[in-house]
């Protein structure tokens, strides 16, 4: 079985944490689910500072949330004026627009009985 990364999320690291929300259709979601997933291991996550992506659906068919980080606000605006990466944001563009917006992980809360991470 392969040993597989997880998205850490933490208060208080250094990471620039986006969460990007796509609005879609029920008869569209898989399709943009897949191109979002193609999009990123093929392009995003080989830039320099690319930390994880992780794709959620909602139950109801109309939206994907893509919880995203990276390890500085610079890798990310770096990423963002490379072609390559244009041309990749560009072919989800065309799928649905997404609403980005840049975050800070403040908070997590767990249960009484479960370890911190």
């Amino acid at each position: 079985m392969e040993a597989r990364r997880t998205t850490g999320i933490r208060p208080g690291t250094a990471l620039l944490t986006l969460v990007n929300v796509f609005e879609t259709t029920p008869e569209s979601q898989q399709k943009l689910i897949e191109l979002l997933t193609t999009e990123t291991e093929e392009v995003m996550s080989r830039q320099p500072g690319f930390v994880s992506s992780n794709l959620h659906a909602s139950r109801d068919g109309l939206r994907v949330v893509n919880y995203a980080q990276w390890e500085s606000t610079e890798a990310f605006e770096a990423m963002r004026r490379n072609p390559v990466c244009q041309a990749s944001m560009g072919r989800v563009e065309r799928v649905a627009k997404p609403d980005v917006h840049m975050y800070d992980v403040v908070s997590t809360a767990y249960p009484p009985t479960r370890l911190t991470p």
